[in-house]
């Protein structure tokens, strides 16, 4: 499945930032002519001046920071020295809010070898569409300037610890492999352990679906979450988590390959298209998952279309209902229906 993390010789550069890069890159270009593009010491803010070269230590302001469509050139500098994590999110996102969590405290642990760049999807369009970021949560990264794609959706933090450890070898590799302290601290982590305020638990059936899905224990985390719905049928954290250790669950020891096989042999079969299309949805293909599955509601009827409904709507839940993929599926669903 998609979502598991890439190895080292496995991280490509699967985004194209060409206008961003392009963008930032100018300045520095026209005040250092025959210089590196993006190299650290050009404008925006990034390290300079002594200790800003690749492998060595610099200061920066924070080690999790949010970026901009116009402060991009800040982390492609970065990124030049410490390997960038991008984190693409959205405020109503319920998945982002079980990941980004995670993401920062490793970021933090991590102590200056990675620094954590934040992208509110809502409001810089130019990020989203350059990382190719067609649901959300999605994660990035940035290495000597070089975009390369992780994954897509919430993973257990041993899967991300594993992605972390993943993109930092591929950064050695590449000769990234500095560090970086928080302008004022003598350590980031002290300073993070000192200053900043526990993170809020996690509610206790969300708690143990989280540790069941660390362990690989799907089933067990399907039910903590359809209990968490039971006692309060308004808790979207519960009903979107459930949504996204539901697809995990029907894609565990299935293969790509096996999968899409199945489908284009039997392109009919609402069993074989339900199991391409979350295919689709793990890898972020949304807006094709969306039309196999919609294309066949209008051609079955009973059990058949009550399960191209229940899946369609389960997916609305892990994109989220503000999405307008979202929007424009949901009306074409009620349409077919009614």
């Amino acid at each position: 499945m998609t979502n598991v993390p890439p190895t080292p010789s496995g991280l490509r550069g699967a985004v194209d930032l060409s206008s961003l890069v392009d963008r930032a890159q100018r300045p520095a270009a026209q005040q250092q002519p025959g210089g590196a593009p993006g190299a650290p010491g050009g404008p925006g803010g990034a390290p300079s001046g002594p200790g800003s070269e690749t492998g060595a230590d610099v200061t920066v302001p924070s080690l999790v920071v949010d970026i901009t469509d116009d402060t991009f050139q800040d982390v492609l500098q970065l990124s030049t020295i410490v390997p960038v994590i991008v984190d693409i999110w959205a405020e109503w996102c319920g998945p982002c809010k079980q990941l980004s969590p995670i993401l920062e405290q490793l970021t933090e642990e991590y102590a200056g070898r990675v620094v954590l760049a934040k992208v509110d999807a809502d409001t810089n369009p130019q990020l989203v569409q350059a990382f190719q970021a067609q649901s959300i949560p999605t994660v990035a990264a940035l290495i000597g300037g070089r975009p390369l794609g992780l994954f897509v959706g919430a993973l257990p933090e041993a899967q991300v610890r594993d992605v972390y450890e993943q993109v930092l070898q591929a950064a050695e590799q590449n000769g990234v492999s500095g560090r970086v302290t928080v302008d004022g601290a003598a350590a980031p982590v002290e300073g993070a352990e000192q200053g900043e305020p526990e993170p809020e638990p996690l509610p206790p059936h969300h708690q143990a679906a989280y540790d069941a899905i660390e362990q690989g224990d799907y089933a067990t985390a399907i039910q903590e979450y359809k209990t968490a719905i039971a006692q309060d049928p308004h808790d979207q954290m519960a009903v979107a988590g459930l949504a996204q250790v539901s697809l995990l669950d029907r894609l565990n020891g299935r293969t790509a390959d096996d999968i899409r096989s199945a489908a284009g042999a039997a392109p009919a079969d609402v069993s074989a298209q339900l199991a391409v299309a979350d295919l689709d949805i793990s890898g972020g293909h949304v807006e094709d998952a969306f039309g196999r599955l919609l294309d066949l509601v209008p051609t079955v009827f009973g059990e058949d279309r009550e399960a191209l409904r229940v899946r369609l709507v389960e997916y609305f839940e892990l994109i989220g209902a503000e999405d307008p993929r979202v929007v424009a599926a949901r009306r074409r669903l009620a349409s077919a229906l009614y």
